[in-house]
Parts: structure tokens; C-alpha cells; sequence
């Protein structure tokens, strides 16, 4: 099979809703890493038409980030008229489906450069703003009416929040234990600031310069904090920050290296999705994980770095307790809890963060997954090509 080759991964500083990009249209964040890509490497692709495809995830499409925000923002950018651009939703692991959709059409042969990311304006689209307007207008929400449904489903309540708990619940997670993960999300993500670790995949814009989340832990006032669900352990210190930012990727097939002059800094070694229980919704990077590492031959103590998404801390201890993956090699700059969620973007902020961890550090594999609704997960695993030598 034809290889897909990361020849960049760029992205913006993430901001906590209401702040630092709060007043930035969603189109102007997601430009700046597509207009990163496009003068870093301009040169070699010459014009920017050569780009076969743009590929975003974002979720809420409504307002500022409708009518195919990746066609929108290309063009916002600089791009090429003649470059179309597609808006795909996989809930928050649609940054990363669209890296997926990026590598397969590189693999199949059907096209040589493409750009894959994400971004969400929570500032500007909070979420879940269509199911609000939809039940204004007097639908239903996605499930109920549904005969199909309920005859498989029943009137079980489908919800990111239960299903967090509910793994509470089946992995005997503690309040206390959720609450040092965040602690050392919140650590990680500090000392990586302060020493320079994102300043390589950040590209600094609208007078922010870095991520905004990551705090000064403080365990009494977690310790204060009432749970999100009733009689529940997790609480807002223990879940992913509502966040802004945008991130992105370009991907080149072998013809395309070798015909633009490109330097590939990673390859993508396997990518898969499955799915598990959609009741409890969060578990499924568990067998996801299980499965891609069957598919791909290799074992959890193969990857030197891997990013889960931090969108409860009851997902990653879960993972853990399951996989047996070393607790040092994950999330080692932190994690959502710490570093924020903008949900279309996560995927491929994960990603960016994930092949400059494995340069930083001389790696060989990183493995990338992160839970989404509807009881799915994806997990891409990149090989660093220039693994054994650690970054400067």
C-alpha cells in the first residue's frame, strides 16, 4: 500500500472560552494554521492549487462556523480558488477523522497533498447550540421518536456526562484519583510550558501566545467543587475546559515528496475506528486501542508516546487500568483537562502535539485516540522518521 507522509503540523495556541480569542471569527482561527502551511512550504508547492483537498472537523455548524468552514477558511487563508474543501463531523474525534480521510485518499492514489485539521469557536458557538435551537424550534433531540432506536436503546438517557460516570461506576474510580490526574495534567502542561515544549507547534496570533488553560493546581478548591451529575465523583477540575483554537496538518503521498521536494517528518503507520456501547459512550478508545495494535502487529509497550484525550479523567484511568500502557508515556505535556477541548480541533492538536513529543524525544511510535459521541473512538499511530534523534 502506498504511504501518507506528515510533512508539517501546526496550530494555534489554545484559548479558554471567553478569552484570549473570544471576539476571533471562527474562519480568521482556522486560517492561521492553513496559512502557516501555505507560506512554510509555498515555495516547494508552488501554487497553492497543487493542494488537492481540505479536509476540517468541526462540530455545532451553525452561525460562524456553517456553510463548510474548511472550504471557508482556505479561502480565508490565501488558497486557491480552484481547491475545494470539506466540514466533517465526528464529534470530538473529528480533528482526527479528517487526518484519517487525509491519509486514505493519499493511500488509495487518488491524491497527493492534503490539508486535514479541526476548529471550534466555543466562545462564539457554545456547545451543543444546534440541539438548543432544534428543541426551540420544537424538535425532538436525536433520539426520541425514534421507534428503531428504542426497541435497541430503550429510553436509556444518552449523554457524555452519564457516560463518564458510568465508567466511575464499572472501573471503581475515586473522586480522589480523578482529581490527581488532573493535578498532574495541570503540572505537565505547566512545565512543558515553561520549557518551551509547544513553542515549536505554536503559532502565536490575535495577541495570544500561548495555551490559556493550564493553572496552578489548587486540591482545596477542587476538593470544593460539586460534582457535574448528581451523586457522581466528577467534577469541572476532573472534565476537559471548554476551549477555542484550530490545528492542522499537511499530508503528502510518496509522489508528492519526491516531486515538490518535501521532507516528511512522520508516516502513518496504521489508522482505525471502532465503536463500543453508545449508553456509556467514552469507553470505546479501550478496544479501539486493543484493536488497532492487533491490526498494526504491535503491543502498548511498542509506543513511546501516546495522547488520549483528557475529556473526563474517569476515560484515561479507565484506559490505563486496561491497556497496562506506562502512566509516563501518556499525556506527557498534560492533557485536555489542563490544555483545553475545542472539540473539531482536539483530534488534530492531539496530533500536532504528538509527532513534536516523539522529535523532542527521539521516539519511534506515538499512538494518538480519544472517546466520541456516539460510543466511538479513532487511533492513528505515527511513526517519527527521524526517530533516535532528539530534537534541538
Amino acid at each position: 500500500m502506498a504511504e501518507a507522509y506528515i510533512i508539517d503540523a501546526v496550530r494555534t495556541p489554545v484559548g479558554k472560552r471567553g478569552k484570549g480569542f473570544a471576539q476571533v471569527h471562527p474562519l480568521d482561527l482556522a486560517a492561521v494554521p492553513l496559512r502557516t502551511l501555505l507560506e512554510r512550504h509555498g515555495d516547494r508547492i508552488g501554487d497553492s492549487a497543487n493542494v488537492d483537498e481540505v479536509i476540517l472537523g468541526c462540530i455545532d455548524q451553525i452561525g460562524p462556523q456553517a456553510m463548510d468552514i474548511a472550504r471557508n477558511a482556505w479561502l480565508a487563508a490565501g488558497g486557491s480558488e480552484d481547491v475545494p474543501g470539506s466540514t466533517i463531523e465526528r464529534q470530538c474525534g473529528s480533528g482526527q477523522q479528517a487526518v484519517h480521510y487525509a491519509a486514505q485518499a493519499v493511500m488509495s492514489g487518488t491524491s497527493d497533498l492534503v490539508i486535514a485539521g479541526g476548529v471550534q469557536s466555543m466562545s462564539a458557538v457554545p456547545l451543543a447550540t444546534s440541539n438548543v435551537i432544534a428543541k426551540d424550534l420544537g424538535f425532538p433531540d436525536p433520539y426520541t421518536g425514534s421507534e428503531a432506536w428504542a426497541a435497541r436503546y430503550g429510553d436509556e438517557q444518552i449523554s457524555q456526562f452519564r457516560g463518564a460516570e458510568m465508567m466511575v461506576e464499572k472501573w471503581n474510580i475515586t473522586r480522589e484519583q480523578a482529581e490527581d490526574l488532573a493535578v498532574q495534567s495541570h503540572e505537565r502542561a505547566l512545565a512543558a510550558q515553561a520549557a518551551g515544549r509547544f513553542d515549536r507547534e505554536i503559532v502565536p496570533c490575535f495577541g495570544v501566545t500561548a495555551d490559556e488553560g493550564p493553572r496552578t493546581p489548587d486540591r482545596e478548591k477542587m476538593a470544593s467543587l460539586q460534582p457535574i451529575s448528581e451523586g457522581g465523583i466528577l467534577t469541572a477540575a476532573s472534565a476537559s475546559q471548554m476551549s477555542d483554537g484550530a490545528a492542522a496538518l499537511l499530508i503528502a503521498s510518496e509522489a508528492a515528496v519526491e516531486k515538490h521536494g518535501l521532507t516528511p517528518r512522520a508516516r502513518i503507520h496504521h489508522l482505525s475506528a471502532r465503536g463500543a456501547d453508545p449508553v456509556m459512550m467514552l469507553s470505546a478508545p479501550i478496544p479501539a486501542t486493543a484493536y488497532a495494535l492487533k491490526k498494526a502487529g504491535m503491543t502498548i509497550e511498542d509506543m513511546d508516546v501516546v495522547e488520549i484525550n483528557e475529556a473526563f479523567a474517569s476515560v484515561v484511568l479507565a484506559w490505563l487500568a486496561e491497556t497496562g500502557a506506562d502512566p509516563a508515556k501518556v499525556n506527557p505535556n498534560g492533557g485536555a483537562m489542563a490544555l483545553g477541548h475545542p472539540i473539531g480541533a482536539t483530534g488534530a492538536r492531539l496530533m500536532t502535539s504528538l509527532l513534536h513529543e516523539l522529535e523532542r524525544t527521539g521516539g519511534r511510535y506515538g499512538l494518538q485516540t480519544m472517546c466520541e459521541g456516539g460510543g466511538q473512538a479513532n487511533v492513528t499511530i505515527i511513526e517519527n522518521l527521524n526517530a533516535g534523534t532528539p530534537a534541538a
